[in-house]
């Protein structure tokens, strides 16, 4: 029954890997948000962790008992952390566009012995009175709210016994009307020490989120050349937002700038949110009458014809509005969308230049809310309104998926490609007739790869008009070298291993109603 409720069971995950020299383990969380060790050599269960190599997660959560729910609503879309003979543990929910209740299980991130199972520390990312952060929360919704997990990978440095926390939002992806404040620690990254749990630092990188822009993957740890420690975390909205990872000081200035107000009743409004000088976006920000398909004159007609009834953000901060607002209005159209820019695949640094590569979306949507009579909650994502198109096409200029090349010592943007060939869908349009268009890409989740001669780009899933193709591209200055042809659509991301002395670079592929497989190519 547990399995049967889990919110994050078909969600990609993984396992993770422990020894000390001697003992062998798999670490790994199921389903039904189980911790369970097991000996690497035989599959058998430890008896020395746990019970019987088995850790409860449910025990000791906060807000889990709702008698109104069988089950809490909490599990793990990614593999457990392991680092320093610690499991770190982190927690994901049901996709937050229309929480089924106001109310919600707290993502509490915990720390646990890697030989016994024994719970060493818990981090709360929403505080209990008198912890930091407790003051960033207006009223008593803090009493009630929960989320504000640790869905995506972490990271951590060894050395420094840091562990580096990617928390998503609080509950309510798209409405913080019963959470006023700014809600700390959701949509930070918080760095704690992987023995005691005690944090060391933190950034919020959005305040009271109502957009969705939670942090969606492990921040990317490098050592510069020129011997700076950093972190650099890619999101949603298109910023890459770089730290010294030890003292959590910004490496550009991170400047607090004032943001609009939306006018949804009962909505609390951050008056200013956090905007990195450097670098610069890495996609497209905002969506005006500018960004409109205008291959010829009757399609950028129709474009402007279907954005009647929108409301236009200008902003990744202009908020969402009212599915039926006095003005008439739908929704708000808005570039990115809370799938990204960047989401889950990430990005990847070279440590021998400190140039960070990039793979983002250019996808359109709406941000509309009503009431969901099935939840508690006032407001949540609306039912019903879509994404405007003309005849199949994005109305929103190309390119739709890209890979962005930035120097990080410089915070320059270095270059820039489409991800992907222009899809046979806008190809072979009847509107493109006799139109010669530029490369677009596609807007998929593009899974890179980096090695010390190049860059590995597939084409990624999570959007139409993906091919089974795998690039290698010059990592100085974008050009495609190669393709390959994958048995299906990469699906997750490369990884490479090394075996007699030899490299190889594999991947998974899926998709079309077949079986996914495993596949692996030797490196020269």
């Amino acid at each position: 029954a547990r399995f049967d409720e889990a919110p994050r069971k078909g969600a990609g995950r993984g396992v993770a890997f422990w020894t000390d020299g001697d003992s062998n383990r798999v670490i790994d969380v199921t389903p039904g948000y189980h911790l369970v060790s097991l000996n690497a050599e035989t599959g058998v269960p430890d008896p020395a962790f746990g019970e019987d190599g088995i850790v409860d997660l449910f025990d000791g959560l906060r807000n889990a008992d709702d008698p109104r729910f069988p089950y809490p609503d909490i599990g793990l879309s990614a593999a457990p952390f392991v680092m320093n003979d610690v499991i770190v543990v982190g927690a994901a929910h049901r996709v937050g566009m229309r929480p089924r209740s106001k109310a919600n299980v707290k993502g509490d991130i915990r720390g646990f012995d890697a030989r016994t199972g024994e719970l060493l520390w818990t981090f709360r990312t929403i505080p209990e009175r008198g912890e930091v952060g407790f003051e960033s929360w207006l009223d008593g919704g803090i009493e009630f709210t929960g989320n504000a997990g640790v869905w995506a990978p972490m990271s951590g440095d060894p050395e420094l016994g840091l562990v580096y926390l990617p928390v998503e939002s609080a509950t309510g992806d798209r409405y913080g009307g019963d959470r006023p404040g700014d809600n700390l620690f959701s949509d930070s990254i918080v760095a704690v020490d992987i023995k005691t749990g005690e944090r060391q630092w933190h950034y919020q990188l959005t305040h009271h989120d109502i957009w969705d822009w939670d942090i969606p993957s492990a921040p990317v740890l490098s050592d510069l050349p020129n011997g700076r420690k950093i972190l650099m975390s890619v999101t949603k909205q298109n910023w890459a937002y770089t730290f010294d990872r030890e003292t959590g000081e910004p490496i550009w200035p991170i400047e607090e700038q004032p943001v609009p107000a939306g006018d949804v009743p009962g909505e609390w409004y951050s008056p200013t949110q956090p905007f990195p000088t450097r670098p610069a976006p890495y996609d497209r920000q905002g969506f005006t009458e500018a960004d409109l398909i205008d291959w010829t004159p009757e399609i950028r007609a129709l474009a402007l014809e279907a954005i009647e009834g929108f409301r236009l953000a200008p902003s990744v901060y202009t908020p969402p509005s009212l599915a039926d607002a006095d003005d008439g209005t739908r929704g708000v159209l808005t570039l990115p969308s809370a799938t990204g820019g960047a989401n889950w695949e990430g990005s990847a640094i070279d440590p021998e230049t400190g140039i960070l590569y990039v793979p983002s979306r250019t996808a359109l949507a709406v941000m509309s809310l009503g009431k969901d009579e099935d939840s508690d909650l006032d407001l949540s994502a609306a039912f019903g309104v879509r994404v405007p198109r003309v005849q199949g096409l994005e109305i929103v200029k190309p390119p739709y998926g890209r890979i962005t090349a930035i120097d990080m010592n410089s915070g320059d943007h270095l270059w820039m490609i489409a991800n992907a060939d222009t899809p046979d869908q806008i190809k072979n349009h009847r509107l493109l007739e006799g139109v010669d268009i530029e490369r677009t890409g596609i807007p998929t989740r593009s899974g890179i790869f980096v090695t010390k001669t190049l860059l590995f780009v597939g084409e990624g899933t999570g959007g139409r008009g993906a091919s089974p193709i795998f690039r290698a591209v010059d990592k100085a200055t974008g050009e495609i070298i190669a393709e390959l042809d994958l048995p299906n659509n990469q699906s997750g991301l490369p990884f490479t291993y090394e075996h007699d002395g030899k490299q190889y670079l594999a991947m998974f592929v899926s998709g079309g109603g077949q079986a996914a497989e495993l596949v692996a190519y030797a490196l020269p």
